[in-house]
């Protein structure tokens, strides 16, 4: 079965009509908390508004800090989302202060936010939207800003003007496009008052509606978009040119996608480790496989709210099943996303910038692969997704647009002018700062023991996903829950190829490939040589080091083809140094590792591949390990208790301390970082509390 997004079901309508979700006997009777539910609602349907995008408002009557009643603009705080904000995400300003700015000619951004922010009514509250002013202007209690499919398939046609007369009439002002500000709110707010006038079309942008009650500013929005809807497929023809080709099966495209998406990744992560995301829906499928869609998709992004997540375009990637094998298709997109941000360089960010403006990441954030599907990139998981979201409504907007007319977009100043708008950066600046592992996948295997676990969370607590692999498949999927989306638990038995390449490939086709695998899985056993059985002897150098042999291998073969380096970690144990008594075989099979680890640094290096080994001793608590026989096996070569060991493991180390599974793991962060050992190969770092024999030399 197909592990990347699929279904069968056909493809959506042209324009599909939206729903009313508005109930009066459950909505809040007006205030802020009946504007709240109806921006829940609004942001319910990413047909009728984009993740992010958008803005509501409501005019009311408040009390301030000195008792005096006023006039109050409650508005959508930047960066916020309808669907899910509530009351604390509005921005409540005094709105006999806002109102006298309509009869200015112009103001720059900069004086525009720096008014808004002396006119809160409380300095605590977030900033308010880029578009507060249109809400302002428009005479009328309720406000809804919306960039709705059905509407923008209209704004995005190159005779949108006249259609919007056609479906609307008088009731609907068309503005031509201008990016968000004083000009467009003063537009707004003067063709809002004309008579009869019920709805404001921006080109190539949204739909403005409004209302004397939150309920009717609703009803407006969902009327525009039906009205809107309705003429579309009415007059619509084939979408996209027809299809061109089938698309590939489920399993065909898994099987090209697994040796693929890792090029895909490191050719899209020039600056920065990037995740991806496959989609493969049916109107991806549609529009990946039409004839059309190698030139509608470089037209230009479908609504401003896009660009900012998906760039102006995405990187078309040209593919004929009969004639292009996986290495040829990997070149393919090397080469091509080398030339996308050349181009972005040369063509798009020179020719446009001013003077301050720093260049962005360069690499494409949606890679269209024909007859296969979608690839969105993001430095998280949360912004890959947003990004194939984001593109999933410029595909509905192209396919209607489209099927009606040309499809328009803007041009590349226009583009430019948000993409690199502070006033829109200022929203990305809101997100918390990278961590030093952002956007790198990591792979530990061992994952359901104490050590692998506390691996996981230090990886993770450096913004890292991780990815649980052991052969207990329900621990590795429970301990992976706990990290959410950017946990993925896997089954993998250290010593079966076919298993190793399975998990591996799981991680691929569901992130896009890692970066960083720590070999972790392991047991133990201890017996005099004479009474070691081959049965123990072969258990041991099957798991610890046959088992460290594939997960590397296999790293190393994805590694290779992301041409992006990474960094594989051992951990092994003080023993890979130290003889162990009563333990030939366990001990022989670390010092293999150990080994393995030095020769695999000598390969990888010139590819930026590095290996390095941890080597812990006498990790007690939360190890599966010391859960089994290894803990009486070696009390007993100690001629002590097994409770009794805890003691003499922290009395004969130099620093009288016991070892804990965190601080493995914090040992593997180390080597798992290259901000911390970006220059550290073929290293070994004893978390052993100071055994004296181990000492390297």
């Amino acid at each position: 079965m197909s592990q990347t997004t699929d279904t069968t079901s056909t493809a959506a309508p042209v324009a599909p009509r939206a729903d009313s979700l508005y109930d009066a006997a459950k909505a809040p009777k007006g205030g802020l908390d009946e504007l709240v539910y109806r921006s829940n609602l609004l942001g319910a349907n990413r047909a009728v508004s984009n993740y992010g995008g958008g803005n509501t408002s409501s005019k009311s009557k408040e009390t301030d800090h000195t008792g005096r009643e006023v006039d109050v603009l409650w508005v959508k705080g930047s960066g916020s989302d309808l669907a899910t904000m509530g009351a604390k995400n509005f921005t409540g300003l005094r709105l006999d202060e806002i109102l006298p700015l309509i009869e200015r000619d112009e103001m720059v951004d900069e004086e525009m936010v720096a008014y808004l922010s002396r006119s809160q009514v409380a300095p605590e509250m977030p900033r308010s939207s880029i578009e507060t002013l249109l809400h302002a202007f428009v005479p009328a209690p309720e406000v809804d800003h919306t960039h709705p499919d059905a509407i923008n398939m209209l704004a995005g046609a190159e005779n949108g003007e006249q259609f919007v007369k056609e479906v609307f009439g008088d009731e609907a002002v068309w503005v031509p496009y201008i990016r968000p500000g004083f000009t467009l709110a003063k537009q707004v707010g003067l063709a809002a008052r004309g008579e009869g006038v019920r709805f404001v079309i921006l080109a190539k942008h949204g739909l403005v509606t409004w209302g004397q009650t939150g309920e009717e500013s609703y009803a407006n929005t969902i009327e525009a978009i039906n009205r809107a809807a309705d003429y579309v497929s009415g007059k619509a023809k084939a979408r996209f040119g027809g299809a061109a080709r089938e698309p590939l099966s489920g399993e065909q495209r898994d099987e090209l996608l697994a040796d693929l998406l890792p090029a895909i990744r490191g050719a899209v992560s020039s600056e920065r480790a990037k995740i991806l995301q496959v989609d493969a829906s049916p109107s991806t499928l549609e529009f990946v496989s039409s004839v059309d869609a190698p030139t509608l998709s470089q037209v230009g992004a479908a609504c401003p709210d896009h660009l900012v997540h998906t760039k102006r375009i995405p990187l078309w990637i040209s593919y004929d099943p009969a004639s292009d094998d996986v290495e040829t298709l990997s070149a393919r997109v090397r080469e091509a996303a080398a030339t996308y941000r050349k181009e972005y360089v040369e063509d798009y960010f020179t020719p446009n910038a001013q003077s301050g403006e720093t260049l962005g990441d360069p690499d494409p954030r949606v890679v269209l692969i024909q007859g296969v599907g979608m690839v969105s990139v993001g430095t998280t998981l949360k912004n890959a997704r947003l990004a194939r979201d984001l593109y999933h409504r410029a595909i509905e907007v192209m396919g209607g647009a489209s099927a009606i007319d040309s499809f328009t977009s803007l041009t590349a100043p226009e583009s430019f002018a948000v993409e690199y708008w502070p006033l829109e950066l200022y929203k990305l600046a809101q997100a918390p700062p990278p961590r030093e592992l952002q956007g790198k996948i990591a792979l530990v295997t061992g994952a359901a023991g104490g050590i692998g676990g506390s691996i996981l969370d230090a990886l993770a607590s450096q913004d890292a996903v991780v990815i649980a692999a052991d052969i207990d498949a329900a621990g590795a999927e429970r301990v992976a829950g706990e990290y959410g989306d950017e946990g993925l638990g896997v089954a993998m038995d250290v010593t079966s190829e076919e298993a190793v390449q399975a998990a591996y490939r799981h991680a691929v086709l569901t992130y896009g490939g890692v970066d960083v695998i720590v070999s972790n899985a392991g047991i133990a056993s201890s017996a005099p040589i004479e009474e070691t059985s081959v049965e123990m002897w072969d258990r041991n150098h099957s798991i610890l080091t046959r088992g460290y042999f594939l997960v590397a291998r296999e790293a190393f073969k994805i590694l290779r083809r992301q041409d992006n380096g990474g960094s594989v970690v051992f951990v092994a144990s003080k023993n890979a140094l130290v003889a162990g008594k009563n333990a030939a075989a366990y001990s022989s099979a670390k010092a293999a590792e150990l080994h393995l680890a030095r020769c695999l640094a000598e390969e990888g290096g010139a590819a930026g591949i590095r290996v390095n080994t941890v080597n812990p001793d006498a990790v007690l608590q939360g190890s599966r390990i010391w859960g089994s026989s290894w803990r009486e096996e070696r009390a007993a070569a100690y001629n002590i208790d097994p409770d009794q060991l805890e003691e003499h493991y922290r009395a004969r180390t130099t620093l009288k301390v016991n070892i804990l599974p965190e601080d493995i793991a914090q040992a593997v962060l180390h080597f798992a970082s290259p901000v911390r050992s970006g220059k550290s190969t073929g290293n070994v770092l004893n978390v052993d509390g100071g055994v004296p024999a181990a000492y390297s030399r």
